[in-house]
């Protein structure tokens, strides 16, 4: 459900002015009150704005691979208000290739650390839009707004490094901030932090946040990438808060704390949504969903810790349904988000750069490798460069009516159990397609079809394969209505030994 845009405005505008402890009057409900006090603060603004500021159009800082790129360094006391960006950039999953920090105050430990996409609500390196009230994302995923209030007293600074193997070619951003003549003495410091378990552990808690010090948590942003068939989301959220060996606050259910019922489906709102949907029963299926607690703080005078049981529907090896609250092994990643007062102890180490994706260039064979051994029951096959890709580029296929196939060898080189997947591209002319491993189906139908460019992935976990050639063949199954042809794509095919994770 998309909200009315001048009230998404208004409510942005609200929460902006409480937060940065504008002279509103909150209790008459009107968002705009106060807008018309003058303000004593000096409004700032950091930007990739060209150094020729008359003459040139330069508007975009390159980042090479390993590299990092200042975008704010801001002298206090002062508060960020807004932060707006978008990119160009050639690695598949670069959303979670790129690495966001900030620092407060000359801290050497980065308040915030996490990959950028995760960061404004849409994990797995995906590009998708949002809707809500402290962040905001147009241009099909491309255009990345935040509100959350981020103040600081003496400096802050703002980095994106880049931890994949391509360069990107174009960062462009805004930092708004206002520079105040003082903070108010219980302003406490904005905070957000990435963790991940590929796969998640049976037998324990996935844990969100650990947080020490006083404050209070705003937010949590997860991603989820099913390992069995079946609805994973069934465990409850406990918040231990202050020490306490007893949840303060537990849940009844995953997409009950992310305030969505029977499982959790494609939209988004002000506090609570789903930004990635792939559905909720499949094999491989991406999610991400998101929370703001924005009108609920939680609120710790000591410590918070917040845990999610990884729990649902668990099978047998024959694939027969064991129990419907079980663990479950699955790939989890999140973001928490919250304010603290004291400074923070060090975060756990962050996985650097692939670590972060589920396939590693290492375990990849590029799709384009494979124009010379391929075969099609009919079209033209062809290599195509597009930034995006996995090699920044795919094996192409230009069939021509429902039922042809295309076949592509894969060889192992010694026997043992695999995850595979393979890397698809979306596109606004592509067709449905069924995958087939060794002629049996994997998945189901794949509708490739997209607006614009986007990765899809199968994934088929748990394979055992014998060493030699293996085959993997895709069968044209028709279109979608909206795209105009039936075309595809192949971008890469992972290959990843259980013994690897």
């Amino acid at each position: 459900m998309r909200r009315n845009g001048l009230w998404l405005n208004l409510l942005l505008t609200l929460i902006c002015a409480i937060s940065a402890h504008a002279h509103a009057h909150a209790a008459d409900g009107n968002p705009l009150d106060g807008l018309e006090r003058l303000k004593s603060y000096e409004t700032r603004r950091s930007a990739s704005t060209d150094p020729d500021r008359r003459n040139g159009n330069a508007d975009a800082r390159p980042i090479a691979p390993g590299a990092t790129v200042v975008i704010a360094d801001l002298q206090g006391p002062g508060v960020i208000t807004h932060i707006w960006n978008t990119v160009a950039a050639k690695d598949r999953g670069y959303s979670r290739l790129l690495r966001l920090r900030m620092y407060w105050d000359g801290e050497t430990e980065p308040s915030v650390d996490c990959p950028l996409g995760d960061f404004f609500a849409v994990g797995h390196g995906i590009d998708a839009p949002v809707a809500s009230a402290p962040v905001q994302v147009s241009s099909a995923g491309r255009a990345r707004n935040c509100y959350w209030p981020m103040p600081f007293r003496r400096s802050a600074r703002v980095t994106v490094t880049n931890e994949g193997r391509e360069p990107v070619g174009a960062l462009y951003w805004y930092v708004d901030w206002r520079k105040e003549q003082k903070l108010p003495g219980d302003t406490a410091y904005f905070h957000a932090q990435y963790r991940q378990e590929f796969p998640t552990p049976p037998g324990r808690n996935y844990v969100v946040a650990d947080i020490t010090g006083r404050g209070h948590y705003v937010g949590t942003v997860l991603s989820v990438r099913a390992h069995g068939a079946g609805w994973w989301g069934e465990g409850d959220d406990f918040f231990f808060i202050d020490g306490k060996a007893e949840p303060a606050l537990q849940g009844t259910g995953t997409e009950d704390y992310f305030s969505d019922a029977w499982g959790v489906f494609p939209h988004t709102g002000p506090f609570y949504g789903t930004t990635v949907w792939e559905g909720n029963e499949a094999v491989g299926g991406h999610t991400t969903v998101y929370r703001w607690h924005v009108p609920d703080p939680v609120t710790f005078r000591k410590s918070l810790r917040l845990e999610l049981e990884h729990k649902g529907v668990a099978s047998n090896p024959d694939g027969t349904i064991r129990t419907h609250f079980g663990d479950r092994i699955d790939d989890f990643s999140s973001v928490a988000f919250w304010y603290q007062t004291e400074p923070h102890r060090p975060f756990p180490q962050m996985p650097v750069g692939h670590a972060r994706l589920y396939h590693a260039p290492e375990n990849t064979v590029e799709g384009e490798s494979l124009l010379g051994s391929a075969t099609v029951s009919a079209g033209v096959l062809e290599r195509q460069d597009l930034p995006g890709l996995s090699g920044g580029a795919q094996l192409f296929w230009k069939p021509e009516a429902a039922g042809q196939t295309l076949t592509v060898p894969v060889e192992v080189k010694e026997a043992g159990t695999y995850d595979l997947t393979v890397l698809l591209p979306r596109s606004w002319d592509y067709g449905t397609y069924q995958v087939e491993l060794d002629g049996r189906a994997v998945g189901g139908p794949q509708d490739l079809y997209a607006a614009v460019l986007t990765p899809r992935e199968v994934f088929v976990p748990g394979q055992r394969l014998a060493a030699g050639r293996h085959l993997l063949r895709f069968v044209n199954k028709g279109r979608n209505e909206k795209s105009p042809g039936h075309y595809f794509g192949l971008d890469g095919v992972v290959l990843t030994p259980r013994r690897a994770r």
